[in-house]
C-alpha cells in the first residue's frame, strides 16, 4: 500500500517534521527564506494528500482543484486568510491552524513593539550607532510614558487578553472593542468594553489584534486615524490589510497621531522604498509576532499532529472549518 504524500512549502527542521515521515512520504520546498513558486505549488498539490503551508502561500480554488487527493491543509499560523476555507469545505478538505501555542509569544512581541515605539528605542539605537550622540540633553529622543496610560485593544481574543495582562503590569487603563463583549477579560483584567469610536478617541495606545475579514479590511482608515489623539501611538500586530497604509502615512506626517509600530503590512515583504519606512516615528518589523524558536517549533509540531490525525481518519486538534466533520460524514 502506497504511503500518503505530504508537501511542505518551506524547508523546516527534520526533527520538527519527524512524526510525518513515519506515516507518509514527505517532500519539502528546499529553501527556508524563499517562498515556493506557484508552479511548484500547483504541481505538488496534484500529488498531495496533505499540504503543510505558510501564511504567505495563497491556497485558493486553483490549488485545491489541482489537488484531487487533498484531505488536509495545515497552515503554520493562527490566521488563515490566505486559504479559501469555504471552497475547501466544499471539497471535503480539512483546514487546520496553530492557535493557542503562539499566544504569549505574540503578546510579548506586541508589547515590545509598543514599548519600542513609545520610547523611540530603535531610533535611539541607530542614533548611537551613527555616531550622532554628542551630549546628554533634557529632551534628547524623549518619547512617551507607557505606565498609567490608556491602552485600547481592538480584538480581545486570546492574544488581546494576553496583551491586556501585560498592560496591567504597567498599571494601564484597558479599553477594548470586539465583535462581542468578553466578560472574562472584564472580570480578570479590569478591561472596559467600548465602541470602536470611543476607543479611538480615548486611547493613548491603539493596538490592533483583530483578524482580517471583509468587515475589518481597512478598518483603520483616514477617518479612524483622525479620531485618535494627536499624541496616540498605533500598533498593528494583526494583518496588514486591516490598515489603509496611505491614510496611516498621511496621519503620521500631518501629526494626527504620534507614531506607529507595525509588524505586518498589506504587501509582504514591504518594499524598502515604501513611504512608511522613511519615517522616524515608525518602527517596522518583518512579521515576527510568533517568532521565537520555542514557539515556531511548537507550531510545526501541531501542524504535523493535525496532518497525521486526518490521514489516519481522526479529528485534528485545531480544525478551522468545523463543517468538514459533517461534510465528510466521518465517525470520529
Amino acid at each position: 500500500m502506497n504511503k500518503p504524500y505530504v508537501f511542505i512549502t518551506r524547508k523546516l527542521p527534520d526533527e520538527a517534521i519527524k512524526p510525518l515521515t513515519t506515516l507518509a512520504e514527505v517532500k519539502m520546498w528546499p529553501y527556508e527564506d524563499v517562498p515556493v513558486t506557484r508552479e511548484v505549488l500547483l504541481s505538488e498539490a496534484k500529488k498531495a494528500d496533505a499540504l503543510f503551508t505558510m501564511l504567505s502561500d495563497r491556497i485558493d480554488r486553483e490549488v485545491m482543484e489541482a489537488g484531487e487527493s487533498l484531505k488536509v491543509i495545515a497552515n503554520l499560523a493562527v490566521g488563515f486568510d490566505n486559504i479559501d476555507v469555504s471552497f475547501a469545505t466544499e471539497r471535503g478538505i480539512a483546514i487546520c491552524n496553530t492557535p493557542d501555542v503562539l499566544t504569549d509569544t505574540t503578546a510579548d512581541l506586541t508589547f515590545a513593539l509598543l514599548l519600542a515605539t513609545a520610547r523611540r528605542v530603535v531610533e535611539a539605537a541607530e542614533f548611537v550607532k551613527a555616531g550622532e550622540w554628542k551630549s546628554w540633553s533634557p529632551f534628547l529622543l524623549a518619547g512617551h510614558d507607557v505606565h498609567h496610560k490608556t491602552i485600547g485593544i481592538v480584538g480581545m481574543g486570546k492574544i488581546g487578553q494576553a496583551v491586556a495582562k501585560r498592560a496591567t503590569g504597567f498599571e494601564m487603563n484597558i479599553l477594548y472593542h470586539n465583535r462581542s463583549r468578553n466578560e472574562e477579560a472584564e472580570r480578570k483584567l479590569g478591561a472596559t468594553y467600548c465602541t470602536f469610536a470611543e476607543l479611538l478617541e480615548k486611547s493613548d495606545f491603539v493596538v490592533c489584534l483583530t483578524p482580517l475579514t471583509n468587515e475589518t479590511r481597512w478598518l483603520f482608515n483616514r477617518e479612524a486615524f483622525q479620531m485618535m489623539k494627536r499624541s496616540a501611538i498605533f500598533i498593528n500586530a494583526a494583518r496588514g490589510a486591516v490598515v489603509d497604509e496611505e491614510a496611516l502615512y498621511d496621519a503620521l506626517i500631518n501629526g494626527e497621531i504620534a507614531g506607529a509600530g507595525l509588524d505586518v503590512f498589506e504587501k509582504e515583504p514591504i518594499d524598502r522604498n515604501h513611504p512608511l519606512l522613511a519615517l522616524n516615528n515608525v518602527v517596522a518589523l518583518p512579521h515576527i509576532g510568533s517568532a521565537s524558536v520555542e514557539t515556531r517549533v511548537k507550531m510545526m509540531e501541531l501542524c504535523c499532529r493535525n496532518i497525521v490525525a486526518v490521514l489516519k481518519g481522526e479529528a485534528p486538534e485545531t480544525l478551522v472549518n468545523q463543517q468538514w466533520l459533517e461534510k465528510t460524514r466521518r465517525v470520529l
